[in-house]
């Protein structure tokens, strides 16, 4: 393998097991000994790769955790078709396909928002980034909805976006609690009610 690629492997394995353990254990808990523990690495290529854990985090935010919301809620949100079956769509299919494990430790970028955010502008602003980002394509998708006569044209899309984030980021964290999918359920139906009411 050559030297190059070689630095490419080290450094997204680090990436890798960091996210994990920031899922699992918390970002402030994970030392970077743990980190390099896990990987089987040295301090040395840890900080061959990253000055700091601070940077590690930043990176994991902007790639891992930017990764999932991409993939899950915001790619999906750009499809053609009825505006409205694609909120519902989205939104509950994705709390459908979390694996035990996920809904467990509730979604990874709202646990940095809940452990980190208010500590660090840096953290903040990649955060936040993610979030706009979400509430951008809602927007996209609503206002289209609006024009294809399946949305309410009196609506507010930004209010409307920033209710179904926070509400399906409360929903991650409030199913760690329990042991079944009950809860989930419950908000599901309720998505549907709330979303049947943005029919024209």
């Amino acid at each position: 393998m050559e030297q190059k690629q070689k630095s490419e492997f080290t450094k997204q394995l680090i990436l890798n097991e960091s996210f994990k353990l920031f899922y699992k254990n918390g970002f402030k808990t994970t030392s970077v000994d743990k980190i390099m523990k896990t990987t089987n690495l040295t301090k040395g290529a840890f900080y061959h790769h990253y000055k700091s854990k601070k940077e590690l985090g930043l990176e994991v935010i902007s790639s891992k955790i930017q990764q999932r919301v991409y993939q899950g809620m915001i790619t999906p949100l750009y499809q053609d078709g009825n505006a409205l079956a694609i909120l519902k769509v989205t939104f509950s299919e994705r709390l459908k396909s979390f694996s035990q494990y996920d809904k467990q430790h509730g979604c990874p970028m709202n646990n940095f928002i809940n452990e980190i955010a208010d500590e660090e502008e840096a953290y903040q602003l990649a955060l936040k980034r993610i979030v706009e980002e979400w509430k951008a394509a809602l927007v996209y998708l609503l206002e289209r909805g609006k024009k294809e006569h399946v949305i309410n044209k009196t609506i507010s899309s930004n209010a409307v976006a920033v209710y179904l984030i926070s509400s399906f980021e409360g929903i991650r964290g409030i199913r760690k609690l329990y042991n079944d999918d009950s809860v989930l359920d419950d908000y599901i139906l309720g998505l549907s009610l709330y979303l049947n009411q943005l029919k024209p």
